[in-house]
């Protein structure tokens, strides 16, 4: 038996699921949400599908977590995402007391970690573990791609 990183696994996951929204014409954002090794949550982006500024996935993912477990404190999950969370899904995740946080992309446009770090977290009553990363060529290449194809759309439009 080779041995398997579990990470890998569960971002791999997150993947799929953010090729729904992609297909769905929403930002490909996906989600996934472990509770003891189970998967108890997932979501991808729905926002502009579902016209609900707060279906991200991470909250999507959060939402059904909830309904599994049958409480909103979500002690113990650890939630991948594709791309570094907004600052709404990190409220979500603190308010959830969601344990670890494993994400593949940076946000280079946001950066909402490092404003968090430096301002915020020291104050907070939560605070969960943050690993960034796995996975990150390719949750990368894969939100990129998403906004050059949308790019080039909206350019054919305009002309």
């Amino acid at each position: 038996m080779y041995p398997v990183d579990i990470e890998i696994i569960w971002m791999c996951y997150a993947v799929m699921l953010a090729n729904i929204a992609d297909l769905n014409g929403d930002v490909s954002v996906g989600a996934v949400l472990v509770y003891n090794e189970r998967l108890i949550g997932c979501g991808y982006n729905a926002s502009i599908k579902n016209n609900d500024p707060s279906a991200h996935a991470e909250i999507v993912a959060l939402r059904i977590g909830a309904e599994v477990l049958g409480n909103y404190r979500l002690l113990n999950t650890t939630l991948y995402v594709t791309l570094e969370p907004c600052m709404m899904c990190i409220g979500a995740m603190i308010h959830a007391r969601v344990y670890k946080l494993v994400y593949g992309a940076h946000n280079k446009k946001t950066e909402y970690f490092s404003i968090w770090n430096k301002y915020i977290r020291n104050d907070c009553n939560h605070r969960f573990v943050i690993k960034s990363g796995v996975l990150e060529k390719i949750c990368s290449d894969q939100i990129s791609s998403f906004f050059k194809i949308r790019r080039r759309f909206c350019r054919k439009k305009i002309l």
